[in-house]
């Protein structure tokens, strides 16, 4: 099998569209019917089923994925083995977080990383979904979680705590809730995991049988700018709160789980010098903030 064209196969079958998989194989869409049409050719066998809702793997294809996630993993050993010699302070870093570490964090570190080693390019994907480090869709990444890959290798930035946090203007309209009124009154904010989960609801502990849920979403930046228009409460963790000169509200009480941030790259990157020095400055970004 030729790599180019198994590369092309993996994108395919896990986008399902030659949109997508162009788009993250960066090719068009052209060549990816090809490369799939030269792919079938040579095995001789039909690896797609072309449906209404997009490519599906036949039986064949099923066949074929095994080997093809074995080509890819030695492909992407390979290259971070090379990449974890290299001592050059130039080249690409794949940084993977969320808007909001981006914005108060990440993109703080880039600037200074930039100033220093002017050669070194970060591609910064912030998002909530967890890009793939094994193969290669990122280099560092910084997450909520800790990973449990034994090849990882993950460094915790912060642990915070999560307080309950209003408006000034929100508070002056409505007053503040009481630990036994189960929010009576006042409008909420959470998260939509938290606000569709199949357990009872509740912030900083206290139940929210009594409260209106306002909005559900899937952003911290969109959490805590409808809580600084007064639009609603929500829990916020503590310094990004105090950043966003937010009140707590019913500051005893705090979420029983903490907040906390990873820092996770492969093993086989984390003496890569640009990877180092990006690591570097993402580190000193959390420790500026006392957020360890």
């Amino acid at each position: 099998m030729n790599w180019d064209d198994t590369r092309i196969f993996l994108a395919l079958q896990r986008e399902g569209t030659l949109r997508s998989a162009a788009r993250v194989a960066g090719v068009d869409q052209a060549t990816v019917g090809r490369r799939l049409a030269a792919l079938e050719h040579a095995l001789g066998a039909t690896l797609f089923l072309r449906t209404s809702d997009g490519y599906v793997l036949t039986s064949a294809g099923e066949s074929v994925l095994r080997s093809a996630e074995k080509m890819e993993k030695s492909a992407n050993d390979l290259v971070r083995q090379a990449q974890g010699t290299d001592t050059r302070l130039a080249g690409e870093v794949k940084v993977t977080t969320t808007d909001t570490l981006a914005l108060g964090f990440v993109i703080p570190a880039i600037a200074r990383l930039h100033a220093e080693h002017p050669d070194v390019q970060v591609n910064l994907n912030t998002s909530t979904q967890m890009l793939n480090l094994a193969r290669r869709e990122a280099d560092i990444a910084i997450r909520n979680q800790k990973p449990e890959n034994p090849d990882l290798v993950a460094r915790r930035l912060a642990r915070w705590p999560v307080g309950l946090y209003a408006s000034r203007e929100y508070l002056a309209q409505r007053g503040e809730p009481n630990d036994n009124d189960a929010f009576a009154g006042h409008d909420l904010v959470m998260f939509q995991s938290h606000a569709t989960a199949n357990l009872p609801s509740t912030l900083v502990g206290l139940p929210i049988d009594a409260g209106r849920l306002a909005a559900a979403v899937n952003s911290s930046l969109m959490l805590r700018a409808l809580i600084r228009m007064g639009k609603a409460i929500g829990e916020v963790p503590v310094p990004m709160a105090e950043r966003d000169g937010l009140v707590r509200v019913l500051p005893d009480r705090e979420r029983a789980k903490r907040y906390e941030v990873w820092l996770v790259t492969h093993q086989d990157l984390r003496h890569t010098a640009r990877v180092r020095a990006m690591i570097d400055k993402i580190a000193e970004s959390f420790k500026d903030q006392d957020a360890v």
